[in-house]
């Protein structure tokens, strides 16, 4: 029977010893092979707290579970409180850090004996017994990594899967200045150009382009398939009219039937979750049908099952902005409107579905336009695992504003929607459009430019 890992006390080449918090574990329960030939260390107090997350259909939940299987896997026969190798190239060794009692202690320097605090003890005794390397804490919690600063131990982020320079993260359009005017006459003629035509380098699939010339201008994107730059024309959708570009921009990738996944990025007010529900509503015949999802960060970090009711009266809070776009849609009908009382009906039938995103998964999302809010909320696995769920005729459409996290170990950098802009950008089935304008009111573009 072939061995997973080996006994390993001799020392080797490695100069850093990681010590991970149960935080980077929530986050990727594949973290502890992304060190290369560096240690790992696990505190017990590591997987204390992770055998309280391993129930529940969250995606905490299920990473927990993954890596309490993993770490079973591994060790096999043997025990974990000495070093062993982890098999695979370039790769280092792991232990589960029993002993965490320092010389300097961080429960009485904190004043509590709580989870963090013993998992801070377990690096500082980790680097007592190992002087002549470099402990290093990786946690996804700010706060704790501070602490762990304070008392001289060196912490990081998690670093896998982070987008390095967001301020260059993808748009999905861009500006041509001076373009030739008979370029511009060709595409209002004939709805369509060459690129070296407009003497612009080749863009990414699906990419939208502002031409300006001295008398016109014109807005266009390139189609993978014809391999041209096609006008993009401004129309309502769903009775909803774009008021700038991007808003035209976005609702032409949401109708786009060859496009099968779409982000929007943007702040507060520039009308991402709007502009999806009306774009999915007026293809609804082509679907069987829309589910309208958003993850749930409760307030204080506590579960919903703190909450009060039953379990429509706990997550409808969370669903407002989604019932209140839904509702200007509505509105744009009259009440006697056979649109108005469609919307109704497919809410009673089920033809359109506003649900937690936690009760997406594990469902078949087939024949299905599929939003996803508040996408920022989500980590790169999250969305990964979101994607892949996806079967025939099935469109995705993410929305949200990656500096507006609400959950505390993600980050503009870190986030599942930053991740997925990033390293999708080029596939002909992809559209991508960061909105720039507010358009909710005067007031709220105050707000977002000076506040």
């Amino acid at each position: 029977m072939a061995k997973t890992i080996q006994d390993d006390p001799a020392p080797v080449k490695s100069k850093k010893i990681f010590v991970l918090d149960t935080s980077v574990i929530l986050y990727n329960h594949n973290s502890i092979n992304s060190f290369e030939e560096n240690d790992v260390a696990i505190p017990i107090t590591v997987l204390e707290e992770l055998d309280n997350f391993k129930k529940g259909n969250e995606n905490k939940n299920f990473e927990a579970r993954e890596f309490i299987r993993f770490m079973d896997k591994i060790s096999g026969k043997y025990t974990m409180t000495n070093w062993r190798r982890i098999n695979g190239p370039n790769k280092g060794r792991f232990r589960v850090v029993m002993n965490e009692k320092a010389k300097r202690d961080a429960t009485l320097i904190f004043g509590e004996n709580k989870a963090d605090h013993r998992i801070l003890n377990a690096a500082l005794k980790l680097k007592e017994d190992h002087p002549e390397k470099k402990v290093i804490l990786v946690s996804k919690d700010v706060n704790l990594r501070l602490k762990a600063k304070s008392l001289n131990v060196l912490a990081e982020d998690f670093e896998t899967g982070k987008i390095q320079n967001i301020d260059s993260l993808y748009s999905g359009k861009s500006l041509h200045d001076e373009v030739n005017p008979e370029m511009i006459d060709k595409l209002y003629q004939q709805g369509f150009c060459g690129v070296d035509e407009l003497d612009i380098e080749p863009p990414f699939p699906n990419h939208y382009v502002i031409l300006k010339g001295q008398r016109a201008s014109a807005l266009g994107y390139f189609n993978p398939i014809t391999k041209r730059v096609e006008r993009v024309e401004k129309r309502a959708v769903s009775r909803i009219m774009p008021r700038n570009a991007e808003q035209v921009f976005a609702l032409h990738a949401i109708m786009n039937p060859e496009v099968k996944l779409v982000t929007i990025q943007g702040v507060a007010g520039t009308g991402k979750t709007l502009l999806a529900l009306a774009g999915a509503w007026e293809q609804r015949r082509n679907f069987k049908q829309i589910f309208l999802a958003r993850p749930i960060v409760p307030l204080s970090n506590k579960d919903i099952g703190y909450l009060p009711g039953d379990i429509t009266s706990k997550v409808n809070p969370y669903m407002e902005p989604l019932w209140d776009n839904l509702k200007f849609i509505q509105n744009q009908y009259g009440e006697q409107d056979k649109e108005y009382k469609r919307i109704s009906d497919a809410l009673e039938n089920e033809k359109l579905m506003i649900t937690p995103l936690a009760y997406i998964r594990g469902r078949s999302i087939s024949n299905v336009i599929f939003i996803v809010d508040e996408a920022q909320n989500l980590t790169p696995h999250e969305v990964k695992t979101i994607i892949t769920r996806a079967g025939e005729n099935t469109k995705i459409i993410f929305t949200g504003d990656i500096y507006q996290i609400d959950t505390p170990y993600l980050d503009s950098q870190s986030n599942g929607l930053s991740y997925l802009i990033d390293k999708i950008k080029h596939h002909e089935i992809y559209a991508h459009i960061r909105l720039e304008k507010g358009e909710r009111s005067e007031l709220a573009n105050l707000a977002n430019e000076l506040l």
